[in-house]
């Protein structure tokens, strides 16, 4: 099972992208994560709801049109499943177990959030928290998350 992360804009500040870094190398160990970025689309300051809309569509396409249709897609959302890192451990080892041949796809959204398209195609809505966080963070917690999931996954130790 591959898993792959489709997210919104780019890393640009160091301290993320040496945080994903690392714990893609320690991945390495377990299983591969790919990484796709799809652009994020201008947004100024002051959109109506009507533009926030349509800048969350255009980026929705360009999400989707990285999924394919067999992928079992988790979507980032506040409003969505919480778990403990144990059942979130769960779940992937499960999926790895019954999802013979498809991806596990993960997607962060941009900014303004995600497309309701996006949504609708999620097999499985997670939160990390009702805390709204950096789309970037998010990425940095998404990876640990799945790092720490598969050291529950082998018995290996873990923080609490």
């Amino acid at each position: 099972m591959d898993i792959k992360i489709i997210a919104v804009g780019k890393i640009k500040e160091k301290f993320y992208k040496q945080a994903i870094e690392e714990y893609l190398k320690r991945m390495q160990t377990y299983n591969n994560i790919e990484i796709i970025e799809v652009a994020d689309e201008p947004a100024g300051e002051n959109l109506s709801e009507k533009e926030i809309e349509q800048v969350k569509d255009k980026e929705g396409e360009k999400i989707l049109n990285k999924v394919k249709d067999d992928d079992y897609v988790v979507s980032l959302e506040i409003l969505g499943k919480q778990e403990t890192s144990e059942s979130f451990a769960k779940f992937i080892e499960t999926e790895m177990a019954e999802g013979f041949g498809r991806n596990l796809v993960f997607i962060i959204g941009g900014s303004n959030g995600l497309s309701k398209n996006v949504s609708q195609r999620a097999n499985k809505k997670q939160s990390f928290s009702k805390m709204t966080y950096p789309h970037q963070l998010m990425r940095v917690i998404l990876i640990e998350q799945i790092y720490r999931a598969f050291r529950i996954i082998n018995g290996h130790p873990y923080h609490k």
